[in-house]
């Protein structure tokens, strides 16, 4: 799996500050951009976030490029509905010796592992077979697995991308969401850090689990604390 920050709004973290700023000050947003401190910049950013007056964070967006992920995934990836995506298509690229993701629990079972690859072989010479018939990709794809691999474009803007955050990087999340969670986030605290290092499952940025019995197990404590208190 391969996740890039390929674009982004130009000084994120400036653009957030000077559009919280605002709301409160009769100067013009490019004129406050300038003028913010650093310090500045950050505090007003904790401010809207604790206090989940998040709307201002809707100013910048961030375009990611993924390889190498499973049908399994985008499907699940396109239920966050507030987002842009850009998939590979299956209907005008040929799945010929298409690529599959296996997962570790099927990888690390020899037996498993084996008969899983004649399933994809199998797939795979079906398709082929089909090919030759004369019968067009669009239709010779319903024999495609979930596990054949994709690339994917896609952007969101900061508050879509807290929520999608906030369930993904979670432990319940499906492991293959949740590792390109975790590698967007690596990514987005390169360029944005005073936004993006609130984000992360709930256990972390509010000390409390919203699955109820389903939860991983951390934390044990059920009670909402101050949002970002456990956040160093």
């Amino acid at each position: 799996m391969k996740v890039k920050l390929l674009s982004y709004t130009k000084d994120p973290e400036r653009v957030v500050a000077a559009a919280i700023r605002q709301c409160y000050s009769p100067d013009a947003a490019a004129k406050m951009k300038t003028k913010l401190s650093n310090a500045e910049v950050g505090k007003l950013i904790r401010m809207v976030i604790e206090s989940d007056h998040t709307s201002t964070i809707e100013h910048v967006s961030f375009t990611f490029g993924v390889e190498g992920v499973s049908r399994v995934l985008t499907h699940e990836l396109v239920r966050h509905r507030i987002a842009s995506y850009s998939q590979q298509s299956q209907r005008y690229i040929s799945g010929k010796n298409f690529g599959y993701v296996i997962p570790p629990s099927i990888k690390s079972k020899k037996g498993a592992c084996e008969r899983f690859e004649k399933a994809m072989q199998i797939d795979m010479e079906l398709y082929e077979y089909l090919q030759g018939l004369g019968i067009k990709d669009e239709d010779a794809r319903f024999v495609l697995p979930n596990a054949t691999d994709v690339k994917i474009v896609i952007t969101m803007n900061a508050r879509s991308l807290f929520n999608f955050l906030k369930r993904r990087m979670c432990n319940r999340a499906q492991w293959e969401i949740r590792t390109m969670a975790h590698l967007m986030h690596k990514e987005l605290m390169k360029i944005a850090p005073k936004i993006f290092k609130y984000a992360g499952p709930t256990c972390r940025t509010e000390g409390i689990c919203w699955e109820g019995e389903r939860n991983c197990g951390l934390p044990k404590k059920n009670r909402k604390i101050k949002l970002m208190s456990h956040v160093k």
